[in-house]
């Protein structure tokens, strides 16, 4: 009976050990699994930031006339077109059917004509120097759960006859707010004419006032082109010798222009969205960006930034996106090619289909591009939800419009729709690395040396208290840590900043100090002391010399910063203090991080086997000697273990650095000020970017980053762990 259940017992054993080794690999694949599974969430997220624009053209439709113009509607089911007699034609394209057909230029002689890059309406010049602009309306509405489109031409409207008939080229634009309208042309005798009526309502009276505004100067020789930009506020010229103009243009027509020199002929221009970026084509195929960039205190200057690979014929057409800062050019030999400017990408390129190209346009939503010639028209659907990302974008210095030269920044987000969004990485990793690093510098000195003295020097009953309490601290929670940090640390520093130098500079030599008086205490003295009495010499001492700093901050400060160490620090190296900085953040977040290098490390020191320690002491080292060059280096492996998960836990900290810093993600290592890490980005503006959009997948990129980042220093980390430990195994 008793072999009975003893067999029974092993049985059961043997059961339950099997049951358990399956628990423990299914919950390790289990977190392999999991991994695995956010990682491919991610990169899913992310892929299509790094996916080519898909780009299909249509079936090419018929013209019956040479189309001068055209514009289409937000939903691409409708298309207008104004040929070269003033005839606009409004075609549904779903059954390709003429759906209004209207004659505005009432049988005059129609000249250049242009067409708004938002679809609203036309401008042409008639013979005795009229301007004709008539309005293309597109009233959305819902019938049976779908969506209709109803197009509409208005009345045209008409500039004032001047004593000169205009010529080419001619450059029109409604202000967004409909209350003005501006015209600019050429005349036939050299001038420049610039047209502007003005419309203002009474908010009391509710009383409509009119003013027409007309103001001229001498045109450029050779003159190719014109461009407004969005308020009229600026008209931009360019001549086909090389040379681009730009006037103030409110309330007239500046008498001298701002004149720069293009290397090449010109044959195109147009403004981007926002009216600060200037695209110039040129008759050997490049496109040149200009901006106007300022230069210190003097004004903003027309600056090249730079160029994208040339086609292989002169560029003739240009049409600006009203989505961001693309546009789409057509060569003379039709060939097409959409780009982005901020992004410097090159998006796509690819044949028109036609022989000749008479007019281009690009829709209002920029995910379809129309192309006119005399064989008909070519219209392309594009698909590119992310124009304004690419790697060049990411990584490297851009130049963006209003900077006076390339550099690294983060804003995501603006005030207006012609916003020019920059998604540089790079300040946001510098900002986590510089936050990693100040905060490392003060938690693995204490949280090592800390480890050292409590597992070798300490006496065990004091350890006993010592290390749960550290450990303890590693529960805070970081928002706690953050705001107090924020709200409590940050002034208090700020006030004080002299008493912090001063105990940076004092503790060491009182630590040592109070170290060697402990040592040279009698034998006898020192075992009548009860248990941790060094540890409270220790920390008198300590306590002393910050009740010392305080005191002397000021005289201190007042020696060595002249009284002030803010101003000192501002005229002596021309940077600013910042309240909340890297330093509060080290302090901040060392705190938080010394816990966990503090308990593996401690752990590693004392899984030292005693047989070494008690070999070295028998042979006549002393107790440092021993720790210093038998302890330290055995347990090597588990510090850097420790170092590791404590750089791991600073890098993805995300509650203190948010609190504790002003959040501002600039690219500079100083001190003094603040940063924005990748986690801290993340937090901040997840919840306000928009699902599938660009800057939500550029904050998943980040998350990639971090993962990827995490994963490397890791895998680094564990093979010098196993070098280490290889190296010092035969101790």
């Amino acid at each position: 009976m008793k072999l009975v259940r003893e067999a029974s017992g092993r049985d059961r054993r043997a059961t339950v050990d099997r049951l358990g080794a399956i628990v423990v690999r299914a919950g390790g694949f289990g977190v392999i699994a999991s991994i695995l599974a956010i990682l491919f969430f991610i990169v899913v997220e992310v892929w299509p930031l790094v996916r080519a624009a898909r780009v299909e053209r249509r079936p090419i439709l018929q013209a019956n006339t040479t189309v001068m113009g055209v514009a289409s509607d937000p939903y691409q089911s409708h298309l207008a077109t104004i040929d070269g007699e003033g005839t606009v034609r409004v075609r549904q394209l779903s059954d390709d059917r003429e759906v209004l057909v209207r004659d505005v230029a009432a049988g005059a002689q129609v000249g250049h004509i242009t067409a708004d890059p938002n679809g609203e309406f036309f401008a042409w010049l008639e013979a005795g120097g009229r301007v004709g602009l008539v309005p293309v309306a597109w009233q959305v509405g819902f019938a049976d759960g779908k969506r209709v489109v109803r197009p509409s031409i208005g009345d045209a409207s008409y500039f004032a006859a001047q004593e000169s008939a205009l010529v080419a080229p001619i450059a029109a634009r409604i202000a967004l707010d409909g209350s003005s309208r501006t015209v600019a042309a050429a005349s036939d005798d050299g001038q420049l004419v610039l047209f502007r009526r003005d419309r203002e309502v009474n908010d009391f009276t509710e009383e409509v006032e009119e003013s027409e505004t007309l103001s001229s100067v001498d045109a450029p020789d050779g003159l190719i082109a014109l461009a407004l930009d969005d308020s009229g506020a600026q008209l931009f010229a360019a001549t086909a010798d090389g040379h681009l103009y730009r006037w103030d243009a409110i309330p007239r027509l500046s008498s001298e222009p701002e004149v720069v020199t293009v290397n090449g002929k010109v044959s195109s221009m147009t403004l981007l969205l926002g009216g600060r970026a200037l695209v110039v084509g040129l008759e050997r195929g490049a496109i040149q960006v200009w901006l106007r960039a300022p230069r210190g205190d003097s004004p903003p200057k027309l600056t090249y930034v730079r160029e994208f690979p040339p086609h292989e014929s002169a560029i003739r057409f240009l049409a600006p996106s009203r989505r961001g800062k693309g546009f789409v050019a057509v060569d003379e030999r039709g060939g097409v090619g959409i780009y982005h400017s901020t992004s410097e990408r090159v998006i796509w390129r690819g044949e028109s289909g036609l022989r000749s190209v008479s007019a281009l346009g690009f829709s209002p939503k920029a995910d379809t591009v129309v192309i006119a010639g005399a064989a008909g028209i070519s219209i392309f659907d594009v698909d590119n939800p992310h124009p304004d990302v690419s790697l060049r974008a990411l990584f490297l210095p851009m130049w963006y419009e209003g900077y006076e030269k390339p550099e690294y920044v983060w804003q995501s987000s603006g005030g207006t729709d012609d916003f020019e969004p920059k998604y540089s990485l790079v300040p946001l990793l510098i900002g986590t690395l510089k936050g990693t690093f100040y905060s490392l510098l003060i938690a693995i000195p204490l949280g090592v040396l800390g480890a050292m003295y409590v597992s070798q020097f300490m006496h065990p009953r004091l350890r006993n208290v010592i290390k749960p309490t550290v450990e303890i601290m590693a529960a805070l929670p970081s928002v706690v840590l953050g705001f107090l940090a924020g709200l409590w640390l940050a002034p208090r520093v700020e006030e004080a900043f002299s008493a912090l130098i001063l105990m940076v500079l004092s503790f060491p030599f009182v630590v040592g100090g109070t170290g060697m008086l402990w040592e040279r205490l009698p034998l006898a003295w020192r075992t009548r002391m009860p248990v941790g009495a060094e540890a409270i010499a220790f920390c008198v001492s300590l306590a002393a010399a910050t009740v010392l700093s305080i005191l002397l901050s000021d005289p201190f400060e007042a020696l060595v910063f002249g009284g002030n160490f803010q101003a000192w620090l501002l005229g002596a190296t021309g940077l600013h203090y910042d309240q909340r900085n890297a330093i509060i953040v080290g302090l901040a977040m060392g705190f938080a991080v010394i816990p966990i290098i503090f308990a593996i490390s401690e752990d590693a020191f004392s899984n030292v086997p005693r047989n070494l320690v008690s070999g070295s002491l028998a042979l006549g080292a002393n107790r440092w000697q021993t720790v210093s060059r038998i302890v330290l280096p055995t347990a090597s492996p588990g510090i850097f273990s420790a170092i590791m998960i404590g750089f791991g836990r600073a890098v993805g900290e995300t509650m203190i650095v948010l609190m504790a810093t002003g959040n501002t993600p600039i690219s500079e290592w100083n001190p003094f000020n603040g940063f924005r890490t990748l986690s801290a980005n993340i937090a901040v503006e997840i919840p306000e970017a928009p699902q599938f959009g660009s800057l939500y997948r550029v904050l998943f990129l980040a998350a990639l980053l971090l993962f990827m980042f995490t994963f490397v220093l890791n895998t680094a980390a564990e093979l010098v762990r196993q070098r280490l430990r290889e190296r010092y195994a035969s101790l």
